[in-house]
Parts: C-alpha cells; structure tokens; sequence
C-alpha cells in the first residue's frame, strides 16, 4: 500500500478485520441464524459477506463498491451512518463489525455533532474528547430490536479511556450481560493500537456486574470464551475508576492492590502533590536560545530561565545545579525566553522579537491565540518532575537546580513536603513501579504514557501492609502489565 493510501486509511480509521475474526462475531451475534445483522461501517464488507442477511452503511464509495461485490446479499447504503441513523425507522436482531477508530481531533464537525447528540438522547453522554468507535457502537445499539446482541472488535482504550466509561454504563444499562474479552497478541499486527473485544446480549435489560475475560491470543469460536472475572459494577466504579486495565492483574496481586487502594493509611500521588502538564511556548525553536545566542542578542539574564526541554534530559532521581551547568557549558538551547506580560521590553529583547524567526513565531497557533504573542504563560519552577511517556518506568525527579519544564514532563508542585520526600524515596519500589504500570495506559511502541489524571491515582500504600507486599507476586505482575504494552517486543 502506499503512502497516500495508509494516510488515507488512518484518517478514516479503516483497518479491515481477520477473517476469522469476522465469522466468531457474526456468528454469535446471529446465533448461528437467520436474523438481521447491521454493521455501521461495514468497509469492504466482510461482516456483511459472513451472514445471509445483512445491512451495512459506508461512507468510502469505494469501499461501498468493495462490499457490494463480497456480499451481493446485502443491502450497502453510501453515506454516513450518523445522518442515516437519526432518521431511520430499520431495526436489527444484532449488530457486528469493526468500528472506525478516529480520534477526536478528526472526528469533528457536524458528523460529530449529530453522533454526539444520538448518543444524548439514548442516555450515552460523552466528552469532547471522545473517539469515533464509542458514539458507533451507542448508535448502533439504538437501532437493536428486543432481546438483540452486539459483538464489536474495540481497541483496547475500552479498558482505560476516560470516555469509555460512559460507553460502558450505557451498555450495562442496555443489556442484560456485557462482556470484554482482553487480546493481548495483536489483532492487527501493523498497528501500534491494541483491540480487545466486546460482546452484549439481552438488549432491553440490564446488567449488574461486568464480565472480563483475559486472553493471551485470539481463538477462533462461536461464543466468546468464558470470563476470567466478574466485576460489580459498583466496584468497577469505586474501586477501580471506572477502567479494566487493573483487571489484568494476577488475583492474588490485585487483590492486594485493591487493599491498599481503601486503606485509610494508603495514598495517591494527587494527595500530596499538585500535578500539571508544563508550559507551551507555541514555537520551541524561537523561545528557547543557547547561551550563545543570548550572549549574541544581549538578552537580560532577568528574562531567561533553565528549562527541562524533554523527559530525556531528566537525570533518574534529581535535576541538580551541576546539570543545568553542564547544559550551559554545552551551548544547548535550554534558555528558556520568559516574558511577563506586562514587562516593560529592553531594546535587545524587542530587536530579537522583531527578527525574521520572530515574525515566523508569532504566526503560530498558540502565539497568535494569546495577549501578548511572546509571554509564554504557565511557567512555573516545580517541585518535582515526572516523566510522563516511559520505557522502562517513569522517573520522579526532584528539582535542584530550579529549572522550569516544557509539557514534555508533568510539574509538580508539593501540598505536603514530608509526604513527597517519601513517595520519592519509595518511587522505585516494586508496589509503585506496578502502580504505575496500572494506572497509566499502552501508548504503542512499548511505551507507557501517564497523563495528569493517572498520575495522580499512582498509589502509595499503607506501611502497615508491609508483611503482604510479596515480592516476587509483584514483580511477576509488573512483568505481566509490561508484557500487555508490548515491552520489549
């Protein structure tokens, strides 16, 4: 395929599902029968090709073609399924197929609008930061006749996006079971984003718990494999923050997790810390200079910070005085041009602000959005930083040698000083490694990323709890929760 073809495909999110895949789902969505299936964005049409009757919608006109030629059966609608959606009076006994995984920056619009406002009046309020396959799958389940089923391939953010939370009360309060099957050898070899996927039967009904099946590779099969677990949706809820990702812990360590996450004594890094992403200058090249190149414009030292450019200059465990020094003597571009608002500009400065790369910079998003263009806002001197996209595991770093950070590492700014000398000297301990591993989410490339709000659930537990922390059961389960992001394959 080529490169205009794969931009084109990752656009739309269409990435064509295995055969075998395809007949599991429809297979038991149909039961195995004659009923009416839907599939809301059928691409090439293979759910469509997989059961004698079959409705599919698509917006691609050549994949419509596609479809048509694999499922000569069918009924293949052109256009797009949230316009058809709002305004059909079809019914179906079960819908199956692969939703269009397009995140929120592209799926936008009026097709985003009319999604959003389908899902609002079947009871499913999302976000503004909702992707694509969620509000499908909402829509879909709307055109369900009594008693109907759904089987979905998902990517696996069904276990930790926050928007997958409202996906998963709507179809606990839409069906009478609903289950999540977790594949951790990937669906979709090419793609750096996992799929898991999702049955539900007994539409009309409602579930009281959450069914949560652990595979390590997909099998072929005419029903979905038998949990591994069943949630209470109560505890899914206060427990776990509405996420199946701790669900892959090893029971006897996520028990022990769970024990520590309601000890009064435990707590989270959002307790004793507050956590915030770092500034945005808008054009990192303009704002940020070399010692030389502030040397040659005669900027004020006043004007000039320290800053951590990215997460890999951090040192492991502090930013000292020595460091930032040795940046300097580098001549690396770690001067971070800091204007207050209402600064009074010296000559040297409005001179630098007026050159070509000035002019350039102002034209930028962030800087042409904000009053003035050249006060880089929200900079901050942290406590601590935290690196926020890891191999390995995420490093806390104090701040010695007092430098700002740019977003490339969270800020955070202590709320009880003894409370953070002890997270930092417990930081690299198995409990909080693995914690980390459970609170932060896959990112693709073995990466794991923690964003503000999970960082702040990074658990630190009860000493009293000391005698139960089993070493190797943890190291096992961090080894296992590495393993579910792809680390070091």
């Amino acid at each position: 395929m080529n490169e205009k073809a794969l931009t084109k495909q990752k656009l739309s999110g269409a990435y064509y599902t295995p055969e075998a895949v395809v007949r599991s789902l429809v297979s038991w969505a149909t039961r195995g029968g004659s009923g009416r299936l839907l599939d809301p964005a059928c691409g090439d049409g293979r759910f469509l090709a997989a059961h004698s009757n079959s409705y599919g919608i698509e917006r691609d006109e050549q994949a419509v073609r596609a479809a048509r030629c694999a499922a000569p059966h069918a009924t293949v609608l052109t256009g797009d399924f949230f316009t058809w959606a709002e305004s059909s009076a079809e019914r179906f006994d079960c819908v199956a197929g692969n939703p269009p995984f397009i995140r929120y920056q592209t799926f936008a619009g009026e097709t985003r609008r009319r999604a959003l406002d389908i899902c609002g009046r079947l009871g499913a309020q999302f976000s503004g930061l909702a992707s694509s396959w969620a509000p499908f799958i909402v829509a879909a389940t709307g055109l369900l006749k009594l008693d109907g089923r759904i089987a979905f391939v998902v990517p696996a953010e069904i276990g930790h996006a926050p928007y997958a939370a409202p996906l998963l009360e709507y179809l606990a309060g839409s069906f009478r079971r609903v289950q999540v099957v977790a594949v951790r050898e990937k669906l979709f070899p090419e793609l750096s984003e996992d799929c898991w996927l999702l049955y539900a039967e007994g539409h009309g009904g409602t579930a009281d718990e959450l069914e949560f099946t652990v595979c390590e590779r997909f099998a072929p099969s005419a029903a979905p494999p038998q949990p591994t677990l069943r949630i209470p949706l109560d505890d899914w809820r206060a427990i776990w923050g509405r996420r199946l990702r701790p669900m892959l812990l090893p029971s006897p360590v996520r028990n022990l997790y769970q024990l520590a996450s309601v000890d009064a004594e435990s707590h989270r890094l959002r307790d004793i810390a507050s956590i915030r992403i770092g500034y945005v200058s808008g054009a990192n090249d303009f704002f940020h200079l070399r010692p030389s190149e502030a040397a040659e414009w005669r900027i004020p030292r006043e004007f000039l910070t320290p800053t951590v450019r990215n997460g890999k200059a951090l040192p492991q465990r502090e930013l000292a005085q020595l460091d930032v020094d040795r940046w300097l003597a580098a001549d690396e571009p770690v001067l971070l041009l800091r204007l207050p608002s209402d600064a009074k500009l010296p000559p040297a400065v409005a001179e630098y602000l007026d050159c070509n790369a000035g002019h350039e910079a102002r034209r930028a998003f962030k800087c042409r959005t904000r009053t003035p263009w050249w006060s880089v806002p929200d900079v901050r001197i942290p406590d601590y930083y935290l690196s926020y996209m890891s191999g390995a595991a995420p490093a806390l770093v104090r701040n010695a040698g007092g430098a700002s950070c740019t977003n490339s590492v969270h800020a955070l700014q202590s709320l009880d000083e003894r409370g953070m000398r002890a997270a930092h000297a417990a930081w690299s301990t198995p409990f909080v490694r693995l914690s980390c591993e459970v609170e932060g989410h896959p990112l693709g490339g073995g990466m794991l990323k923690l964003e503000v709000r999970e960082a702040g659930r990074i658990l630190f537990p009860a000493a009293a709890l000391g005698a139960l922390m089993l070493r190797d059961a943890i190291d096992e389960a961090l080894t296992t929760m590495q393993r579910w992001r792809h680390r070091g394959e």
